[in-house]
């Protein structure tokens, strides 16, 4: 990612959905030749001159003190995420800006034993790029046909935007793929020297409109709770919350669990696909010696 133009591009896009109205700014009528605010408007609104905003936004984010940052930030009325990649592209913009260390590409046994021994709950465990790094049978279960891709590692991002099934399993598919798009780019912003996720996002770019269209917005997400809709092929309608949970002895990975409502037909749900999941992982079992099984390979240890 270039970061002059990310910066570039992030700011311009952000003021440019602000109204002077929603800024409390007065207007005094006649054509506004850009959308939203003007330059000279954020300058205002931030307390910097604008030659001093108008260097910012083009990209001269270096040296620029946490205190303009914030005053930029409440200008253009960042949210939390947008916040955090602004800063984000402070830093990387800086001439101390170091790679981050990648993350793990596997976890402690420890964590498998904790996926594991959450019955009844679909858990996973994916780092900033989406990709799968570990799962319980449960979310195996719930991603068979993300994880049956041959391409490893596994990847939402992927499937969203390459994998018709994408479309049936999430009834919402806009707004998963809006999803996978803002989550990268904040994970683009926290680490713009992360080789894979370039090659990500220049692969899905280039073979998906879709995807380059939602890039283009510079839209960013944090992932933190929140209601997810499934429609499996196996049991149907599934509506859980998600939560997620950074494992720090594991830097850049992040665990994902799914819990429906007592007592709801979701939790039905979860209990048919834990069956389901049993009864394939046995036949599996059974079908090793000659090759054959009916159970996609993502279901399989």
């Amino acid at each position: 990612m270039d970061n002059r133009s990310e910066i570039r591009e992030f700011l311009a896009s952000r003021r440019a959905r602000l109204t002077p109205e929603q800024a409390g700014l007065p207007t005094f009528g006649g054509i506004r030749r850009v959308p939203g605010l003007r330059r000279e408007e954020v300058s205002l609104l931030a307390g910097v001159s604008v030659e001093y905003y108008t260097r910012v936004e083009r990209g001269g984010l270096a040296g620029v003190s946490d205190s303009v940052l914030e005053a930029i930030s409440r200008a253009l009325q960042l949210n939390e995420a947008e916040h955090d990649h602004l800063f984000n592209l402070a830093r990387a913009a800086g001439p101390a800006a170091r790679p981050r260390r990648q993350a793990a590409q596997g976890i402690h046994a420890s964590v498998q034993r904790i996926l594991d021994g959450m019955v009844g709950i679909p858990a996973f465990v994916q780092n900033g790029r989406l990709d799968v790094v570990a799962a319980n049978d449960l979310g195996r279960a719930l991603y068979a046909d993300v994880l049956e891709d041959p391409v490893r590692p596994a990847n939402f991002a992927r499937f969203a935007f390459f994998n018709p099934r994408s479309h049936s399993l999430y009834p919402d598919w806009n707004l998963a793929a809006d999803t996978c798009v803002a989550m990268l780019h904040a994970e683009a912003g926290r680490n713009p020297f992360d080789k894979a996720l370039t090659e990500l996002v220049g692969e899905l770019s280039t073979r998906s409109e879709e995807f380059r269209r939602r890039w283009a917005q510079h839209d960013v997400r944090l992932h933190r709770s929140g209601v997810k809709t499934f429609r499996h092929p196996v049991v149907g309608l599934l509506e859980v919350r998600f939560d997620a949970l950074e494992l720090p002895a594991t830097p850049g990975l992040t665990m994902f669990t799914y819990s429906a409502e007592p007592g709801s037909p979701s939790e039905d749900g979860l209990r048919l696909l834990a069956s389901w999941a049993t009864t394939s992982t046995s036949v599996t079992a059974e079908s090793d010696g000659d090759g054959r099984s009916n159970t996609p390979g993502a279901l399989r240890h």
